[in-house]
């Protein structure tokens, strides 16, 4: 043995006798790469992440009555465009279209709103109301409020469009779209002749023969129906006058003469009105979209736009259709809602492209 050589392994009893061997490895460059790599497909699977977190938002919402929908342009851009949807008949109070309004309203992101209205309107207070929640929402956040009317955006309907700041070029109507109607109606039936023949009469007590107007059932004097008639073309003249008003501010390039020549109660097809004054563009929601982004200081890469729909629960997706209170009227799937009829039964004015009253339910 040398004096330079290393002293013998002793024999491990456990293998026979034979010597122990001890493998030493040195660390090379690999174990440094591979940890910086691990890192590496970390920060990325972060960002990752993080941009799908914006592309799935509706997986991580909070309000379960509003699910917030990806619609279209960059699926992962943090500022968005919101889709406000106006449909069916307004009836005010706490419907969907408030809550829209209130999801937009929590929501930072939101830089710009269109609103998408298929509706022939509806009560006064409703769409007053809606105007006025939409216009103070715009005017406190700063947001852009575009137009896309869709196959009918008529009186109240109308009405509510005019939520829009006053701006040009913000409102389209689709080719196919029936608008204008800008008038007020409070729908009056006098059933009392056939009561009378039926051998039935409305025998109610009231506190003064006023509190039983609009009454279908109950036989007037002449003299009441006069007065009971004057009373209630009063109201509707100073609905109208709101109306017009509201108009007036909504359409500001459109002098007196054109807001008296539209303010007849008629309906416009799109090109009509594009030619009275009423709306600024033939064009579909693609359009509107465009428009809300302009206005935004936003571009196609930078914004993500978003609509909003109903939960729909498990015996929704059985039935094919929202369960609620409403009942059937054949098989064609047409229903009239309980709240919607109750809503009719109460005498009122109405901003309504209608003689009728709206009895389906949307």
């Amino acid at each position: 043995m040398t004096a330079d050589a290393p002293p013998p392994l002793p024999a491990s009893p456990a293998h026979g006798g034979q010597p122990t061997r001890v493998i030493l490895e040195q660390g090379g460059g690999w174990s440094r790469w591979s940890g910086r790599v691990a890192w590496l497909v970390a920060g990325v699977a972060v960002l990752v992440a993080l941009g799908s977190l914006g592309a799935n938002a509706t997986y991580f919402q909070t309000d379960t009555r509003v699910i917030e929908k990806y619609h279209s342009l960059s699926k992962v851009a943090g500022e968005k465009v919101a889709i406000v949807e106006i449909s069916g008949a307004i009836m005010g109070g706490d419907g969907f279209a408030r809550r829209q309004l209130e999801r937009v309203e929590a929501d930072e992101q939101v830089k710009a709103i269109v609103l998408r209205i298929n509706s022939p309107g509806g009560t006064v207070s409703g769409s007053d109301e809606l105007h006025y929640r939409i216009s103070k929402l715009a005017e406190d956040r700063e947001l852009p409020v575009v137009v896309s009317m869709g196959g009918i955006a008529a009186s109240g309907g109308y009405y509510v469009a005019m939520a829009n700041g006053g701006r040009e070029d913000v409102i389209f109507a689709e080719p196919t779209t029936l608008t204008g109607s800008i008038g007020v109606i409070i729908p009056q039936f006098d059933l009392s002749a056939l009561l009378e023949r039926l051998d039935i009469a409305d025998d109610s007590l009231a506190s003064g023969p006023m509190k039983e107007m609009l009454s279908p059932t109950k036989r007037r004097t002449p003299e009441i129906e006069k007065e009971e008639r004057e009373i209630l073309q009063g109201l509707v003249d100073a609905m109208f006058a709101r109306f017009r008003g509201i108009v007036a501010d909504g359409r500001p390039a459109m002098d007196e003469a054109q807001l008296e020549a539209v303010s007849s109660g008629r309906i416009y097809t799109a090109d009509q009105a594009l030619e009275a004054g009423l709306v600024d563009s033939i064009g579909f929601l693609e359009d509107a979209i465009d428009r809300a982004v302009e206005l935004a200081g936003l571009s196609q890469e930078s914004t993500r736009v978003i609509r909003y729909s109903k939960p729909r629960g498990l015996l929704d997706e059985v039935v094919g259709g929202d369960v609620g209170a409403k009942v059937g009227l054949g098989p064609g799937g047409i229903s009239i809602s309980l709240d919607t009829l109750a809503e009719w039964t109460t005498p009122r004015c109405w901003y309504l492209c209608s003689w009728w009253p709206i009895l389906v339910g949307s």
